[in-house]
């Protein structure tokens, strides 16, 4: 282990294995682990000039540097949970000492290790819904017997009665996308809930940041046991070829840094 030197702890996760330092120094040459009561701290030193509380708030306006610093906090966490459990650290999680550092490992050690034993040979995966709108409501204008029967009738009735008729028809198409994407959402989660041990849904995100044509219908993460992960795949991937004609797209993701099924939160970091 290297000795304290002038800077900053930076906290990128914790385990109770040792964790595997030489493949992550391609990422952060300095990197090393505190240890402290059966648990291994994974860290390394960064200067104040980047990391104090000042030079922080200026560089998060740098979406480049924020863009490569969170990469190799990601990075880093992702190759110490090949080898063992990780519970992973916010990024630009800092202490000022080593000491400092294992004050809060030994306060936290109880729900750290509860956490540790609950994450043990399971994986978090990722689970995004999006939906093509047009090629939905096309689906429910085509389909939809509510629909059909409404342009039976504006076909057979006069110029102002069809007018009237098709603004009806206009908001039952409304309410009657909104009902099937909260049923394909609702559905396809509970279906997936079946094959992990804990679940959760998340915020939608909108296309500015998916990046995305199609609009997100379901964000969700499951913690799967290990070997259930093939099992839970094959689901994804069969509720993907039963809803394609609907314009739904199934996009999962993982393993990740279990960030939604740790409860240790913020009381165990300390900037």
């Amino acid at each position: 282990m290297k000795s304290q030197s002038k800077g900053l702890i930076y906290l990128y996760c914790v385990t109770d294995g040792m964790p595997q330092i030489k493949e992550l120094k391609d990422l952060v040459d300095n990197v090393y682990f505190i240890f402290c009561l059966g648990l291994y701290a994974v860290v390394s030193m960064v200067s104040s000039d980047e990391f104090s509380e000042e030079n922080l708030k200026r560089n998060f306006t740098n979406l480049e540097w924020v863009k490569t610093k969170a990469s190799i906090h990601e990075k880093i966490i992702e190759g110490v949970m090949k080898d063992t459990s990780v519970i992973p650290f916010k990024f630009a999680t800092l202490f000022n000492t080593e000491d400092t550092l294992k004050r809060m490992l030994k306060k936290q050690r109880g729900i750290l290790k509860e956490n540790l034993d609950n994450l043990r040979d399971k994986e978090e995966w990722g689970v995004k819904i999006y939906c093509d709108m047009g090629k939905l409501k096309e689906n429910l204008i085509q389909k939809d017997k509510e629909l059909l029967k409404l342009d039976k009738e504006i076909k057979s009735s006069s110029p102002g009665k069809a007018f009237i008729l098709w603004k009806k028809k206009e908001e039952l198409v409304k309410t009657i996308l909104h009902k099937r994407l909260n049923e394909y959402g609702q559905t396809n989660f509970k279906r997936l809930k079946q094959h992990s041990v804990e679940s959760r849904i998340n915020k939608l995100l909108p296309r500015e940041v998916t990046e995305r044509k199609e609009e997100m219908i379901l964000n969700s993460a499951f913690l799967i046991e290990k070997n259930k992960v093939a099992d839970f795949m094959n689901t994804v991937e069969g509720i993907k070829i039963r809803y394609a004609a609907q314009g739904l797209f199934f996009d999962y993701t993982g393993p990740w840094p279990p960030y939604n099924f740790c409860s240790v939160g913020e009381k165990a970091q300390n900037g």
